[in-house]
């Protein structure tokens, strides 16, 4: 509001402040809220830069385990300072699945998600944005939320992809506004998406 008194404002706690502004922040004090009220150290704070959709920017810091990771379009991704990169595999039988809640979505959206982690190495369920997270710095494959607001998504997007990977909504559309996510590494983005419904 100080520095940017022209850019908009969208929260989960905030609400929307200058909804027509060329420039929005998109701001997300406590992703993964369950997570932060019973201790359990995985939730992290998210920061976003847009211009209508197009994320120019994002961070998320995960102040329980000291974890910082920060992109902007054409920059690069960063974790804790030095350079993160989405793993190789290329193999979904060799891939860490993970998902916030499996339980969630349409019933559809439920079955899809059982097939992908079905076909998949291990899973887990190391969820909110701490599992984007994984994925942005090579500790993971892939990853799908079935319900994803704005703040939950558009921090994660630059950072996914200025790490190598592959940010979309389930359909393929390279998106942070889709309603749900599903993120991976280069090398299996195909696959997980024709699993997930999207483009074969």
């Amino acid at each position: 509001e100080k520095h940017c008194p022209q850019d908009g404002i969208l929260g989960e706690e905030l609400g929307t402040t200058r909804p027509d502004a060329r420039r929005r922040w998109i701001l997300d004090p406590i992703d993964g809220t369950k997570t932060f009220i019973r201790r359990v150290p995985l939730w992290g704070t998210l920061v976003a830069l847009a211009e209508g959709e197009t994320v120019l920017a994002g961070a998320a810091y995960f102040p329980a385990v000291d974890e910082l990771v920060v992109a902007a379009q054409r920059g690069g991704c960063l974790w804790n300072g030095k350079p993160a990169r989405v793993s190789e595999v290329s193999r979904l039988s060799d891939a860490l699945v993970l998902a916030t809640d499996e339980r969630m979505g349409t019933p559809a959206q439920v079955r899809a998600l059982d097939g992908l982690c079905s076909r998949s190495g291990l899973v887990r369920t190391w969820g909110d944005c701490y599992g984007y997270l994984l994925i942005a710095t090579g500790r993971a494959e892939a990853m799908a939320d079935a319900l994803m607001a704005p703040w939950d998504a558009a921090a994660l997007q630059p950072i996914i992809e200025e790490a190598g990977g592959v940010f979309t909504d389930w359909s393929g559309r390279r998106t942070a506004f889709g309603g749900n996510a599903v993120a991976s590494n280069a090398a299996l983005a195909q696959e997980v998406r024709a699993a997930l419904g999207g483009p074969r």
